[in-house]
């Protein structure tokens, strides 16, 4: 075989492996129990299951599995927590044909970690919040709907922070992250409403 033959043999090599995508398993949510399989739409995607249980006012609201194809970016698993709301994610991430084959555990029942944030109630924004599991950040979201500004605070893990930093300006929305007790501590005029609200906030800044 000439040197030529090599060449383009290489390149033809280089190519079929730089093409590759992964085939997984593609539960959506809407799938009521039925998957199928998904060739992932480029090289850079990995097959993943996910996790996300609700909470609100202390009782779960929602227990949702799903298993896709994702960005790395994508792959999360941690918390953010309102206090009044809390939302838990967990991702399991691989990069084999059909791996994502199970769903993703439960790993919402955990006790606080000793990090304390500022919360909201119905009239401030002042109260303590004890974070839980992996949350070792506080966080403040404000949202601007019309000419009212409404902002919440609480607990996060440091993994929602990066990623809300991809959708902010693009839905309204402003976040802000920080580490160390009680640093989200300036004060909301705003509390009385956020009760209302503090539930979808997950949903508006990371969905």
């Amino acid at each position: 075989m000439s040197w030529e033959q090599y060449l383009f043999l290489i390149i033809y090599i280089l190519l079929c492996f730089s093409a590759y995508t992964l085939k997984c398993f593609d539960c959506p949510l809407e799938s009521a129990g039925t998957c199928t399989q998904s060739q992932c739409p480029a090289s850079n995607y990995q097959c993943a299951a996910i996790r996300t249980v609700a909470y609100a006012g202390g009782s779960k609201l929602s227990d949702i599995t799903r298993q896709s194809c994702v960005l790395p970016e994508e792959c999360l698993s941690g918390s953010i927590n309102f206090g009044v709301a809390r939302t838990v994610i967990n991702s399991t991430c691989c990069a084999t044909d059909l791996c994502n084959n199970q769903t993703a555990t439960d790993i919402s029942n955990t006790g606080p970690n000793g990090n304390k944030c500022f919360t909201c109630d119905v009239n401030q924004c002042k109260e303590t919040l004890n974070c839980e599991g992996s949350e070792d950040h506080c966080i403040k979201v404000s949202v601007t709907q019309g000419s009212v500004r409404i902002t919440v605070k609480g607990c996060v893990s440091k993994a929602f922070c990066l990623q809300s930093s991809s959708t902010i300006g693009s839905t309204g929305t402003d976040i802000s992250c920080c580490q160390g007790d009680y640093c989200n501590s300036s004060i909301s005029t705003r509390a009385g409403l956020l009760l209302l609200v503090a539930p979808l906030i997950y949903f508006i800044v990371f969905f």
